[in-house]
């Protein structure tokens, strides 16, 4: 004599929850169909016939049957498996990060992933799986510049103080030089390289056909640019270019010139003295970057220098004065930020920086 089936029977709350799971189009599919192989049994319909339209096994359909008449619809769901005990864990990661604070291989200047999974005896995906998970990028480099001037703190502190809080009807401007910008002439292009991807080709030999100078003054409030080129950098230079900028601002405020500390911006006082109205604020020693004129000089070199090519100085000239007068109608000024480099991420990189 066969056995016959239990009946099973839920709640009309359960019930809507099981119909609107079969019939959706977003969850698993895998709980689609187990919601289906429910409702069928509810309905009175076969463990057969439900596996036969369903185009899945009686046995299946016994088993979801089972526990949902035991769990209800959370039964439905697959119950926690513990899988394969991981070969790589945290025990390999704490090896992968310690041996990275160890000295290289002989013969290498720095660890690669190929050379601590040969160290560690495991392979290359499994320690590239741990330096992409911790953000490690060992063949990345970060420089940094770490200033002796004693009195770098006052220094940095009117400087930044310019930046964020100028004295009150007071213009800010930050100058340099960027010297000796080299008129470069060699063929440029388009190449395909053998992956099929096209790139900016440039020829290996260039003929020299000069040099340039710059000097930049930077509005910190607006970002716009006086520029003037020149063939040398000497104090002459400078103070003529400063003669230049001063007739394009208000003579009746007070401007603040933030520069380096290089020669010719020092010992200037006889042409200060004929310019009450301007003030001299210089960088601490080995801090450029604290000079807001540099970012533009970046922005130069990228768009209007970097793989050009000029048949003499008078080309290179044009360009840089091209790219002025393009860059100031759309000028913005840049907002100030700078992170701080501290001395315990320089000595255990990896350890202060991954725990």
């Amino acid at each position: 004599m066969s056995r016959s089936a239990k009946q099973l029977t839920c709640s009309v709350e359960e019930r809507q929850k099981l119909e609107q799971l079969a019939g959706s189009r977003r969850a698993e599919s895998r709980l689609v169909e187990r919601a289906r192989m429910v409702l069928g049994c509810l309905n009175g319909e076969q463990v057969v016939s439900v596996a036969h339209r369903l185009g899945v096994r009686p046995n299946k359909v016994i088993l979801w049957r089972d526990r949902f008449a035991q769990c209800g619809q959370a039964g439905l769901r697959d119950r926690h498996r513990s899988g394969k005990p991981p070969r790589y864990g945290i025990a390999f990661r704490a090896k992968v990060l310690a041996l990275l604070e160890t000295a290289p291989p002989k013969g290498q200047a720095q660890w690669d992933g190929g050379a601590v999974a040969k160290a560690l005896h495991a392979s290359d995906d499994a320690v590239w799986r741990v330096l992409r998970k911790e953000g490690i990028a060992l063949t990345r480099q970060r420089s940094w510049c770490v200033s002796t001037d004693p009195q770098f703190a006052a220094k940095a502190a009117d400087i930044v103080g310019l930046y964020l809080n100028p004295p009150e009807n007071a213009l800010v401007i930050s100058i340099d030089e960027k010297p000796s910008i080299q008129a470069l002439e060699r063929a440029h292009g388009y190449v395909q390289t053998d992956s099929g991807k096209i790139v900016r080709g440039f020829k290996s030999t260039y003929k020299r056909h000069g040099t340039l100078n710059l000097f930049a003054a930077l509005q910190v409030v607006t970002g716009a640019i006086h520029g003037k080129t020149t063939l040398y950098k000497k104090r002459v230079d400078f103070l003529a270019f400063m003669d230049e900028v001063l007739t394009e601002l208000p003579g009746d405020r007070e401007i603040h010139v933030i520069m380096d500390n290089y020669c010719i911006h020092k010992k200037n006082e006889p042409w200060l003295a004929a310019h009450p109205n301007v003030f001299f604020h210089f960088t601490p020693t080995s801090a450029s970057w604290l000079n807001m004129v540099e970012i533009w000089f970046g922005i130069l070199t990228r768009k209007s220098l970097r793989g050009a090519s000029f048949k003499d100085t008078e080309q290179l000239r044009q360009a840089i004065e091209d790219f002025i007068a393009v860059y100031n109608p759309t000028a913005k000024p840049f907002v100030w930020r700078k992170r701080e480099v501290k001395g315990s991420q320089l000595r255990n990189t990896i350890v202060n920086l991954c725990n």
